[in-house]
């Protein structure tokens, strides 16, 4: 009898120890220093919000290395672009869910004795066979986690104005068009100031 119990503290405190890691993770996210774009106000800057789990991270880096050759003077941040709804809080639910069901099958521990209930032959050969359990579970969990979070989205903003919006036009802009966009919003502000310094 103290060996189940045993387990049941094992698993509480291997739960309890990866909310904390997720707790303290989320922190480190919220207080990561200010970055470079804030530093270097009347800079002229331009933001890419991209779609991670999509790709878009290679295509986020090839503009902003095309940008920097072409605009030196302006600073290129990207970040992903988080779903809109449930959708971030269901995938970050379904990584937990999934964490916990790995822990429970590797430390054999019943979890349908919590509900008075048999254990059914699809948990007894997840117990049996831990090292392909965990896998499968892992990996159709990672798919389902990354078609919540797909997005699509491929948001573009120069000085905090949006510019372009894959989810609004279905498509990535071409660099000649983004050329052209960030020339024609440099004259505009060219032209802002140029008016205040004559008055």
């Amino acid at each position: 009898m103290s060996r189940p119990v045993n387990r049941h503290y094992l698993f509480i405190l291997i739960t309890l120890l990866i909310f904390c890691v997720s707790i303290s993770d989320q922190s480190i996210a919220d207080d990561v220093p200010v970055t470079k774009l804030s530093q270097n106000v009347g800079t002229p800057t331009i933001k890419f919000l991209y779609c991670y789990s999509c790709g878009y991270k290679n295509m986020f880096d090839q503009y902003s290395n095309i940008i920097n050759q072409k605009y030196p003077e302006i600073l290129v941040d990207g970040a992903n672009y988080d779903p809109p709804g449930l959708n971030m809080f269901i995938a970050r639910a379904i990584g937990w869910i999934k964490m916990a069901i790995i822990l429970c099958i590797l430390s054999n521990i019943n979890i349908f004795e919590y509900f008075n209930q048999a254990r059914p032959s699809w948990w007894i050969w997840c117990v049996e066979n831990k090292l392909y359990a965990c896998m499968m579970l892992f990996f159709l969990s990672n798919i389902l986690e990354g078609q919540l979070i797909q997005s699509g989205a491929f948001e573009i903003s120069l000085n905090d104005i949006p510019v372009w919006s894959k989810l609004e036009t279905g498509r990535i802009p071409q660099p000649t068009e983004l050329f052209q966009i960030i020339d024609s919003h440099m004259q505009f502000d060219n032209k802002i100031e140029l008016n205040n310094f004559a008055k």
